[in-house]
């Protein structure tokens, strides 16, 4: 089993204001702390941008790169999302990645409100999707498009116009899917030959339910603590991970429990508690699937 981080659980995120940033040296002792040896590369501009810098920071803290998150506006005719994808594409292939996580962006800061699109915007996403796929695989990486809250790809309905309308796989990110209404579980059961990436969240369902109404925003409920660590919410992570190896999944598990933070927590404290009862969660799911 393939298991990475995320600068995300550390609170490092490309929304504005999203609350305080940690120091990329902080971020990847700490995945190191916590027993993992590859990461996603986080938003643009946390690491270098360099690609020999990149490497060399990567190297330096052994850990090696599966991949990096990329939102792009698909659904504009006048604007070309590849012009978008190819900065982060450059450093994912020097870094040695597979898989450019491809999200539906806005064209919005943040992901706490989104447009209605009409059928000619939801045939331009999709025609992008698997443009933007052929770009990746050129490259001789992976482009997997991830349901996301407050992007164009969100509920169920959405998903399936996805699933339906292009080729590319999918990230399954379980807690994007709950919150948005799908459920992940059913899901990889559906089309497991879809996902060939994941992104491991569990959610306390009642934040989850304020979002679903409105009662709070995306990011309150992030701030309120909607992501837990594995096993301590209300996703059913260890079925999904068996059902996705019972069906061959030989992906990446990507942990990921997005977090706010208001301040500098002192070294060893703070996020890292958090992914290290979640990667000992996620490797002991492992070990029952192996027995």
């Amino acid at each position: 089993m393939k298991i990475a981080g995320a600068p995300i659980s550390w609170g490092v995120c490309e929304v504005p204001g999203w609350g305080h940033q940690l120091g990329p040296d902080r971020v990847l002792t700490e995945m190191r702390q916590a027993g993992l040896t590859a990461t996603e590369l986080g938003p643009e501009g946390f690491l270098p941008t360099n690609t020999v810098d990149l490497v060399e920071l990567l190297d330096s803290h052994g850990l090696s790169c599966v991949g990096g998150f990329v939102p792009v506006v698909l659904f504009k005719d006048d604007h070309d999302p590849a012009e978008d994808l190819a900065g982060p594409l450059e450093s994912l292939v020097a870094a040695g990645a597979g898989v450019v996580v491809l999200a539906a962006a806005t064209g919005l800061d943040g992901y706490d409100a989104r447009p209605i699109l009409d059928e000619q915007q939801w045939a331009t996403l999709l025609s992008n999707l698997d443009r933007l796929a052929d770009i990746v695989a050129a490259r001789g990486l992976t482009a997997v498009l991830h349901p996301h809250v407050g992007t164009m790809v969100e509920s169920r309905s959405e998903v399936d116009r996805v699933l339906t309308g292009s080729t590319i796989p999918l990230c399954l990110d379980t807690g994007h899917l709950l919150i948005g209404g799908t459920d992940p579980l059913a899901l990889t059961k559906e089309v497991p030959e879809r996902i060939k990436h994941a992104h491991l969240k569990d959610v306390d369902a009642a934040l989850a339910a304020k979002v679903q109404t409105g009662e709070m925003t995306y990011t309150q409920a992030v701030a309120a603590g909607m992501y837990v660590p594995l096993g301590a919410g209300d996703v059913d992570i260890a079925e999904i991970v068996k059902t996705l190896e019972d069906n061959g999944f030989n992906g990446w598990y990507v942990m990921e429990q997005d977090k706010i933070l208001d301040s500098d927590p002192q070294a060893g404290q703070g996020p890292l508690g958090d992914v290290v009862a979640s990667v000992a969660f996620l490797q002991g799911a492992a070990a029952g699937v192996s027995s």
